[in-house]
């Protein structure tokens, strides 16, 4: 059964769908989100700029200096900030005891698809032109993040860059046609994230003539094979529950070490909680002892 303190993740869900479905209902402002997540204690936030693009130094009091994690946040490409995750990511990187890095990545519908991907590939070779060892980075991301923390390592790929040596994908959005089972298995469960709202906010990433399949996008249609070691986490009640599932299998018939932790009872991004849920401080305590051996620590 999930705790009272994860609910609030739920009614966050339910706050959002509401104010998409009924303009009169109260519009949550932008950084709302973040408001879910306990202040981490112990941890320093310094803004910079990284390739070009705002971008947040999370750094733990105690932590390892050379080993970074490049996180990326979700909010379905059209939303989300540095702001609104600085502290779940703060709370991860203090758990793994290492920096963090978050980056503000362009949105659509200003900006479509393949702006995100470019931006965090180009945030991976700014960490690496900061003398960063590839091998002591791993990539973070939650829903549209998640996503981007595998298609941003085969643009990096294409430029010619190493690869970092993990990924942690949690809730990742990667299917953007929204066809997986769990939309109706879960249809009751999840107040947010319906088949036709998925498919909106594909649609104004991809932007006009944009290819759900295309690899960038979308991680299933992608050659994974030579990825380092991946870690997805889903909530058991959320719709895009299969896109976790999907993304696990495809990445093991490429050869890629997975592993897949689904959380029951919990909604999506529900790690969003942390400092607060105890579904979240696991999942985040889950994260940071999975991360640390392939950082080298």
């Amino acid at each position: 059964m999930a705790s009272k303190q994860s609910e609030a993740v739920r009614r966050h869900w339910a706050a959002a769908r509401l104010a998409m479905v009924r303009p009169d209902a109260e519009q949550p402002d932008g950084e709302s989100w973040g408001d879910l997540t306990a202040e981490p204690r112990g941890v320093d936030y310094i803004e910079v700029e990284a390739a070009g693009l705002p971008a947040m130094w999370l750094v733990p009091k105690r932590r390892v200096q050379d080993r970074v994690l490049l996180c990326l946040h979700g909010g379905g490409y059209i939303g989300g900030s540095l702001y609104t995750h600085r502290k779940m990511f703060g709370h991860l990187a203090k758990a793994a005891g290492v920096r963090a890095l978050v980056v503000d990545y362009r949105l659509a519908p200003a900006h479509t698809h393949p702006a995100q991907v470019d931006d965090a590939a180009d945030a991976y070779r700014w960490l690496l032109d900061q003398g960063i060892d590839p091998a002591h980075i791993a990539f973070t991301g939650d829903s549209s993040g998640g996503a981007l923390s595998v298609t941003a390592q085969l643009r990096a790929r294409e430029r010619g860059l190493p690869l970092p040596a993990a990924a942690m994908p949690f809730s990742p959005w990667t299917d953007m046609e929204a066809a997986g089972k769990s939309y109706e298995t879960n249809q009751e469960k999840d107040p947010f994230f319906y088949p036709e709202t998925v498919r909106t906010l594909a649609a104004t990433f991809l932007g006009e003539g944009g290819d759900p399949r295309d690899p960038p996008a979308s991680p299933l249609y992608a050659d994974l094979a030579g990825l380092g070691p991946i870690y997805i986490q889903a909530g058991g009640d959320e719709s895009l529950l299969d896109d976790a599932r999907m993304l696990d299998e495809h990445a093991r018939k490429a050869g890629v070490d997975v592993r897949l932790d689904v959380f029951p009872g919990m909604q999506h991004t529900f790690q969003m909680a942390a400092g607060r849920a105890p579904e979240a401080d696991d999942a985040i305590g889950r994260m940071a002892a999975w991360v640390a051996p392939r950082l080298g620590l």
